[in-house]
């Protein structure tokens, strides 16, 4: 799929107590985020894609066209190429982890399937597991699992559905770096139902944030979280995500520092590679302005940038402030009251002190 957007959602369903209505195109790789509050509609576009619900409308991928209602195009669940995974790890008990792997390959019929699941096993670090038995795996052993046998069927797209829900905090944080390597490696796109912030920061190329049954923000992870009506739907979470790459460690003061653009940034030590890419994840209420330098603080990190626009926040006695460093954005909550003081506009040049900053 070389498409800027080669997959394209047009869905219209209608129930008594909820409406679906939204019109997407996506991108053709990398992970695309359904995100938004319970009933706010997430599953419900995974299993219309999927086909295990009928709503009106088109669903194409790439070249691949699953449904179009103009043309009476519709193509049954079993015939949509793609993996679906759920909230439970649906693994046939009885069969070992390798027999469970294999029997996607079976019933897909596809050339290559062998070589796929190698590469799916690998993916997942999960080749020491092939002669156990499902009952014995922990829920996020189950859930890699579950992952390698939908990719091994060489899917043109794979669903998953809030994967990490039923798992404990100690569950998650076992998954996630293998989530975050099929953020890396995967060429295919992948729709990912989430309410988790944590989740969107580490995972997410593309959002869509769903606000009942409609579309209400899109865009890549960095414009869409810096977006100030977006951070108004988040609250408390909102926050900015910068991009950056592994510039030093510290050892003496246990700190890694991310250059971002030039500006160094600190956070605490990580077993990371010098030069590697990551992601920080700042939240605007752990960000101050100042309009000079400043010298004699313990907050360390800081950015110079510019004022780019002050937004209405959730509360009347504060704003959201969005300020450009180079060409990435970090949001600021500021009292009005500050706002005043400094005389702050669009356009003035602020120094950014960042209270945390948080390794995405």
């Amino acid at each position: 799929m070389t498409s800027a957007h080669s997959l394209r959602l047009a869905l219209s369903l209608n129930r008594p107590d909820f409406s679906l209505e939204l019109d997407l195109a996506l991108p053709g790789e990398g992970i695309t985020v359904l995100f938004g509050p319970s009933g706010s509609g997430k599953t419900t576009v995974l299993r219309c894609v999927a086909g295990l619900e009928r709503a009106k409308g088109c669903v194409t991928v790439g070249q691949h066209v699953w449904q179009d209602d103009a043309t009476a195009q519709w193509l049954p669940t079993w015939k949509r190429d793609l993996g679906y995974v759920f909230q439970e790890a649906s693994l046939f008990e009885h069969l070992s982890v390798r027999d469970n792997l294999s029997y996607g390959i079976k019933r897909t019929g596809k050339s290559g399937g062998g070589a796929a699941l190698n590469v799916a096993t690998e993916l997942l670090g999960i080749g020491h597991l092939a002669d156990r038995n499902p009952s014995s795996l922990s829920g996020g052993e189950r859930q890699r699992v579950a992952i390698a046998r939908a990719l091994a069927t060489q899917p043109k797209l794979l669903l998953l559905d809030e994967p990490l829900a039923s798992l404990d905090i100690a569950r998650r944080q076992e998954i996630m770096p293998w989530l975050e390597r099929l953020h890396t490696e995967l060429s295919i796109p992948v729709l990912y139902v989430t309410h988790s912030m944590e989740e969107l920061t580490r995972l997410a190329d593309h959002v869509v944030l769903l606000t009942n049954g409609q579309v209400s923000a899109q865009g890549s992870i960095a414009h869409v979280l810096s977006d100030s009506a977006f951070a108004r739907e988040l609250g408390s979470d909102a926050g900015a995500v910068l991009t950056g790459h592994v510039a030093e460690h510290d050892s003496r003061y246990h700190l890694t520092g991310i250059d971002v653009d030039g500006a160094r940034l600190w956070v605490r030590q990580k077993d990371l590679a010098i030069g590697g890419a990551v992601r920080v994840h700042i939240h605007a209420s752990d960000v101050s302005l100042a309009l000079t330098e400043p010298q004699d603080s313990s907050i360390q990190n800081k950015i110079l940038g510019v004022i780019e626009s002050i937004a209405e926040d959730i509360h009347p006695a504060s704003c959201l402030v969005t300020i450009r460093y180079q060409e990435q954005r970090l949001l600021a909550r500021v009292t009005r009251k500050a706002l005043a003081n400094l005389e702050l506009n669009a356009g003035a040049v602020v120094w950014a002190q960042i209270k945390s900053v948080a390794l995405a």
